[in-house]
């Protein structure tokens, strides 16, 4: 690793070479790592997300390390804001052939008490948003003649909150389970269009997100109850999701992958 904390990329590149991948909520967290894990491996990146400043220090570790990287202010919300970061990626690297839809959020408290604003919040980012991200991309990738083009890879990041009862995170789980089941859908959509299109359900490792519950008292009784004890670490989604977007994932569509350390055991 060098100081910046990012893979320096390998002589001769590898099967994610040219490659022009979209990372949403790229400024913090796994979308960041996310990106740095890609271009080290020889993709071309653009960073997408609402803190521009942060964008801008992800790009700054990327290209220090000797990787090819662009930071587009991007709210997944805004149909004009989606569509405006494809442009700018395109002008850059051409057609974004790969898209990670990772962005999301969490509103904490019980539902009980739970603001009908903060409802709307996590469902537009996490469902709305993704469904945006991801229907902008296959659109251009159809538009483009096969034979111009490389095989489209699209992987929602859901959760394995989606799939298991989680206490407390009843917003957040549901569109998880929606963006999960929403994949499928796609993928069976677009099979025949040269997209494939897998969703990850990863387990808990420490984000933005959940720093604070997991430092505290509920998220240490969380970790006792798993079977090993602990939280992922940030690489535990590296080697899948290198492969979900290589070349060597072309028999794999519509498919989910839970990646959880044994976390739903």
């Amino acid at each position: 690793m060098t100081s910046s904390g990012v893979d320096r990329v390998p002589s001769g590149g590898d099967d994610l070479a040219g490659r022009v991948i979209l990372v949403t909520g790229a400024s913090s967290g796994l979308g960041a790592h996310f990106a740095a894990m890609l271009a080290a491996r020889g993709a071309r990146l653009v960073l997408g997300a609402r803190r521009r400043p942060l964008l801008a220090d992800v790009e700054a570790a990327i290209v220090a390390a000797g990787g090819q990287a662009i930071s587009i202010a991007l709210d997944v919300t805004d149909p004009a804001s989606v569509a405006a970061a494809y442009d700018v990626a395109e002008q850059a690297y051409g057609p974004v052939d790969t898209v990670i839809a990772n962005a999301g959020t969490n509103v904490e408290g019980p539902a009980i008490d739970l603001d009908i604003a903060d409802f709307d919040q996590v469902m537009a980012v996490n469902v709305r948003g993704l469904f945006l991200t991801v229907r902008e991309g296959a659109r251009r990738l159809m538009a483009i003649d096969p034979a111009q083009r490389r095989d489209g890879r699209i992987v929602i990041i859901s959760s394995i909150t989606a799939q298991s009862v989680s206490p407390g995170l009843a917003v957040y789980s549901a569109s998880k389970a929606a963006v999960l089941q929403l994949g499928r859908v796609l993928a069976r959509d677009w099979a025949n269009k040269g997209i494939n299109l897998n969703i990850l359900c990863p387990g808990y490792i420490e984000t933005d997100l959940n720093a604070d519950w997991f430092h505290g008292a509920g998220g240490a009784r969380q970790v006792a109850g798993w079977p090993r004890r602990r939280l992922m670490d940030a690489d535990a989604l590296d080697a899948m999701l290198a492969y979900l977007c290589s070349d060597a994932s072309r028999f794999v569509t519509g498919s989910v992958f839970t990646i959880d350390d044994g976390q739903t055991l």
